[in-house]
């Protein structure tokens, strides 16, 4: 069975487990989620996607 979950409730989750179980303000994962915008628009956005695929494969054992 495969379950697909788009990534915004994936980090939504994470980030609400943080709030609740970690202590983390809430104030703290708006921040970082703006920065997560701001680097999205930067010259680094590139590497960050190839960054972020590579290890996709890696977790799924996707080897081309």
């Amino acid at each position: 069975m495969t379950v697909s979950l788009p990534l915004v409730v994936v980090l939504g989750l994470v980030a609400w487990g943080a709030v609740k179980f970690l202590g983390v303000r809430a104030w703290l994962v708006v921040v970082i989620a703006l920065f997560g915008f701001y680097l999205a628009d930067t010259f680094m956005a590139p590497a960050i996607d190839s960054g972020t695929r590579t290890g996709v494969d890696v977790v799924n054992g996707n080897s081309d």
